[in-house]
């Protein structure tokens, strides 16, 4: 008896979705293309929203940056509910890890006081930083247009809070789980000198109306001092002290700004690109909203004291990350 073992190959019907088609052409679609381009609600709204009738409930002009093509706004990183996920998962192990270590091994124990002392005064406070832009970006995701955008600002409002969560376990790993860490940084943040400059900051975004001026603060300006300020410290003045153990606790912090810092980038240049009125907004939200960066970085340097030298290092990194953007940006003085 012989048996002749055939394959047969089933041919789709369709490559993928009409609307997929529509913009990228009859062919196999990525699952990010899928998941993110020209999904937005557009039409069949019954009512406009009764607080703001001058607006449709998605509307492209609660922004004045013009585009025409929003969904030009893309993610490099091709993030979509899947690939986050799975993103999110393997980087929460890593952290996940490296608190059991810390925690089981004790190794705050090796640490002298006066080190944990600086470290809580300045991570645990920034716990109120990281809420507020949870706050930011969920606001840019109500209001902005264009799902390649605002599937991205969603995923980067619970990453905040995600990072909010984690030096919350910081403060507590500090305090033996009392939680008297995270009463002390809750006044600091309220009446501490060194953080009402920020504070005022982060409470001035909340009020403002145009969601990409929004986006200009939170994303680029704010978050383009206060992560590298906090990852020169934690290199300089605690790893280098035999504190490595908190270069641990906040290595999320870093991972996440360096993955970031390509989305935010590419957002603005893009933008930037399409009219030189969007350019010279941009510039003029940018050069509005880094005064007060600088100054809050400033204040925070003087009060926890710290070097104040390193608000210079601070301009030439952002001055830089500008340049490479394409966006060029007179010097800024405090």
């Amino acid at each position: 008896m012989q048996i002749d073992i055939k394959t047969s190959g089933v041919k789709p019907i369709r490559n993928t979705y009409a609307y997929v088609e529509k913009r990228f052409g009859d062919k196999v679609a990525s699952r990010y293309q899928e998941a993110s381009y020209d999904i937005q609600e557009e039409i069949n709204f019954h009512y406009r929203p009764l607080w703001q009738p001058e607006h449709e409930i998605f509307d492209t002009d609660r922004t004045v940056i013009q585009m025409k093509d929003w969904y030009a706004l893309k993610d490099p990183r091709q993030f979509y509910y899947g690939t986050y996920t799975q993103t999110r998962a393997r980087q929460q192990e890593i952290i996940e890890s490296n608190f059991s270590f810390v925690e089981k091994n004790n190794l705050f124990n090796t640490i002298p006081e006066v080190l944990l002392k600086k470290a809580a005064q300045l991570l645990i406070p920034l716990r109120h930083y990281e809420w507020g832009a949870n706050m930011n970006n969920s606001f840019i995701t109500g209001y902005a247009y264009g799902a390649t955008l605002t599937n991205a600002t969603m995923f980067a409002t619970m990453d905040r809070l995600g990072s909010a969560q984690y030096i919350t376990r910081i403060g507590l790993l500090l305090d033996g789980n009392q939680g008297s860490s995270l009463e002390a940084a809750k006044q600091e943040w309220l009446e501490g000198a060194g953080w009402q400059p920020l504070r005022k900051s982060l409470e001035e975004m909340f009020v403002v109306k145009d969601w990409y001026e929004l986006f200009v603060a939170q994303n680029l300006v704010f978050d383009g001092y206060i992560y590298p300020m906090v990852k020169n410290i934690i290199d300089r003045d605690f790893v280098a002290q035999g504190a490595a153990a908190v270069s641990l606790l906040t290595a999320f912090m870093n991972e996440w700004f360096e993955e970031t810092q390509p989305w935010v980038n590419s957002v603005i240049k893009t933008t930037a690109a399409e009219s030189d009125t969007n350019r010279q907004q941009l510039i003029d939200w940018i050069k509005a909203w880094q005064q007060p960066a600088r100054l809050a970085v400033s204040t925070l340097l003087k009060e926890l004291h710290f070097d104040e030298s390193d608000i210079e290092l601070l301009d030439d990194t952002f001055a830089k990350r500008l340049t490479k953007i394409g966006l060029q940006i007179q010097e800024v003085s405090a």
